[in-house]
C-alpha cells in the first residue's frame, strides 16, 4: 500500500481560525510581540494607538512572552486570543496572522511558517525585538509619552472578550 502524501496546500489556506487545531492556531503567531505591547484606545474614533512600553513579561531582546504558559498568573488582564474572538480581530496590528487571514489576507512572505526560518519576521523589521522597553516604572498616565508611528494604527476598537 503507497504511502499517503500529504497536501501541497498549507494548513492556512485550506482551514479556517476556527477549524485549526490548537497546534496550528499557535503556530500563527509569528513571534512579533506587537500584541504585547501596551495600547491607548481613542475612545471618540475608536483607534487603537500603540506605544513603545511592553508587558512586563515581554521579553524586548527576543519579542517572546517570558512565561507564556503561566502569564495569566502574572498579568491577569492579558488576552489569551481564542477561536471565539474570530470575526473580533480588528485591534490587533495589520501585520498579525490571526488578523490578516479572519479579514482574508493570508500569510505574508515574511512569515515563519511561509519563509520556513523563525528570524525572518525580525529580518522584515516587523518585530519589536530590540525597539521597545519593558513596562517596568512606567505607568498608564505615561503611556501618551510613549506613543509609536511604526506599528500602523487599529481601525477598529478593542473587542469586548467573551
Amino acid at each position: 500500500m503507497p504511502g499517503r502524501r500529504k497536501s501541497a496546500t498549507p494548513f492556512w489556506e485550506t482551514k479556517t481560525l476556527s477549524q485549526m487545531t490548537h497546534r496550528e492556531w499557535e503556530s500563527l503567531c509569528d513571534g512579533c510581540g506587537r500584541c504585547c505591547l501596551h495600547k491607548l484606545e481613542n475612545t471618540e474614533t475608536g483607534e487603537i494607538h500603540y506605544t513603545s512600553v511592553a508587558c512586563k513579561l515581554l521579553d524586548t531582546d527576543t519579542a517572546r512572552c517570558g512565561d507564556y504558559k503561566q502569564r495569566l498568573q502574572h498579568v491577569p488582564d492579558c488576552i489569551v486570543l481564542k477561536k471565539e474572538h474570530v470575526g473580533h480581530l480588528g485591534w490587533l496590528p495589520d501585520s498579525c496572522a490571526y488578523r490578516r487571514l479572519d479579514e482574508g489576507r493570508g500569510l505574508p512572505d515574511w512569515h515563519p511558517l511561509v519563509s520556513g526560518n523563525s528570524d525572518s519576521v525580525h529580518a522584515a523589521g516587523i518585530s519589536v525585538r530590540g525597539r521597545v522597553k519593558p513596562g517596568q516604572g512606567v505607568t498608564e498616565a505615561e503611556y501618551e509619552e510613549h506613543l509609536i508611528d511604526w506599528i500602523p494604527q487599529g481601525q477598529r476598537s478593542c473587542p469586548e472578550i467573551p
